[in-house]
């Protein structure tokens, strides 16, 4: 039932080829050495439902490969879950965020179901957990485990990466489900992205806010030639005449990888050129994401300026498994592509990124990333928004929705663009319209974008925030109280 994933050992070091010998000095003084006599001879584990697909499995995999390569036993538990179960889950995640989703109970057949899964897994996650481990939860799918572990002697932090930020009836009863779970009795520590985003119930002295991070190393991340950007987007599909000649990346084992699979693409005609301005949003099929919305913004208000295209892009719906809604979405955005005029269809495509191959897939969303002129990230709810940071990382200007993380991650017209109503396309089109329309705003945009990613949403900053938590359990940190976790300083 439970897979272990393996996490390769990254060194933290490299850091400084990116923030510099100081910033990289001063985490492995303050941060990694401090960790490592505090927890050693405890394991940190975490669990949460999928190795693969959406933002936690991939911070997941960044963070822990460094913690391991300052000699933590950093590791990774997924559950495995019935369709039922993920039903379940999906609709409390979709009601954290304020949405009524498919609009099934949330009573006690449903609390029934959520537990067959949770004792399904508790015997093979209780095996691989000592006495003072530390036990990381991350979001619904796994909060059942909190009472069980907590028993044996574990410390047990329940991480959610979702909420919204003024709580509704639809959240306050995924809340009320999750609360039977996560009493103060048995989770030592609640970690949110935003502070809003917790409900009433949680104590505040044991309530910490932990943005995320990404890896500037990594294959979605790492640095691109534009020949590699080039050919990566044509080998695709997404953008150019045809295939390229075969084009290569850097795992983040250091070995050569090499692009091989096309994306399934929804579109009329041929790709846009490399010289057209292309408007890109990534993110999961999930109706939180707006795809059909950003759609129809643009065949309406952006479509006829510009010459540019738009391509929304997501995962294959078959390569996430604890998202049963991913094919529901990607269908409801095909019809409203359908819909539109013949001129329409061809200047927009719809593009599902193959899950086979997760490195070839991260290599194929950096190029799309540094390749758009603007990334859009029209979310009408979003936890923190990774693609947000990841874009600004590589110097694209985001315009994203003043809604969750979002709203901590883009500096108004400084480094992109807030909407205050997701649901207003007039105002998204002329955000579209403006970037556009302005190269050496846009430009300076761009330089604004990089350095407020590269100063705010590294993994050495996200570790120091760890690290202090992980200090007050074991009596030897800060209280949250004390702790400035939206700080740049690390830590």
């Amino acid at each position: 039932m439970v897979e272990e994933i393996h996490i390769p050992t990254r060194d933290p070091r490299q850091f400084a080829d990116v923030v510099g010998e100081e910033r990289a000095e001063q985490f492995m003084a303050g941060v990694a050495g401090p960790a490592v006599d505090m927890i050693s001879g405890r394991s940190i584990i975490n669990v949460n439902s999928t190795g693969a697909g959406g933002g936690v499995a991939e911070m997941l995999r960044v963070l822990l490969a460094y913690a391991r390569g300052v000699d933590l036993d950093a590791r990774w538990l997924v559950i495995e879950g019935t369709a039922p179960f993920f039903q379940v889950t999906k609709r409390i995640h979709n009601h954290l965020y304020g949405f009524k989703g498919d609009g099934g109970p949330l009573g006690e057949p449903q609390h029934e179901e959520y537990c067959r899964t949770m004792h399904a897994n508790l015997a093979e996650v209780a095996a691989a957990v000592k006495p003072d481990d530390i036990v990381i939860l991350h979001d619904p799918q796994t909060a059942g485990l909190a009472a069980d572990l907590k028993s044996r002697g574990a410390k047990v932090v329940w991480r959610c990466h979702v909420g919204i930020d003024e709580q509704n009836d639809f959240s306050r009863e995924g809340w009320d489900f999750l609360r039977r779970y996560l009493s103060p009795q048995v989770v030592d520590a609640y970690v949110f992205t935003i502070d809003r985003f917790a409900p009433d119930w949680v104590p505040r002295d044991r309530l910490w806010v932990i943005p995320p991070s990404i890896d500037p190393f990594a294959p979605k991340n790492a640095p691109l030639s534009e020949e590699q950007v080039r050919g990566i987007l044509a080998t695709t599909g997404l953008v150019g005449d045809g295939p390229a000649a075969p084009v290569t990346f850097r795992r983040a084992d250091d070995s050569p990888g090499r692009i091989e699979r096309g994306c399934d693409i929804i579109r009329t005609g041929p790709p846009p050129g490399f010289e057209d301005p292309l408007i890109v949003q990534i993110s999961r099929w999930d109706h939180t994401k707006d795809m059909a919305g950003v759609l129809e913004g643009y065949a309406d208000i952006v479509l006829s300026d510009h010459g540019s295209n738009l391509a929304l892009v997501g995962p294959s719906v078959k390569g996430v498994a604890d998202d049963p809604e991913g094919a529901q979405v990607l269908e409801e955005c095909f019809a409203a592509w359908r819909e539109l005029p013949f001129a329409a269809r061809a200047r927009i495509q719809l593009a599902c990124v193959s899950m086979h191959d997760l490195e070839e897939n991260a290599a194929t969303i950096n190029a799309l990333q540094r390749h758009a002129s603007v990334v859009v990230q029209k979310s009408l709810a979003e936890g923190f928004g990774l693609t947000v940071a990841e874009a600004m990382f590589k110097g694209t200007p985001v315009i994203g929705t003043r809604v969750g993380g979002i709203t901590e991650q883009i500096n108004h017209g400084v480094d992109g663009y807030l909407l205050d109503d997701p649901y207003d396309l007039d105002a998204f089109g002329a955000a579209v319209n403006e970037m556009l329309d302005d190269p050496v705003r846009l430009q300076r945009m761009s330089d604004a974008a990089r350095e407020h990613a590269t100063t705010s949403f590294l993994p050495d900053v996200h570790l120091g925030r760890w690290v202090a938590l992980i200090g007050a359990l074991l009596g030897g940190g800060s209280s949250p109280d004390s702790v400035d976790s939206r700080s740049d300083a690390v830590g």
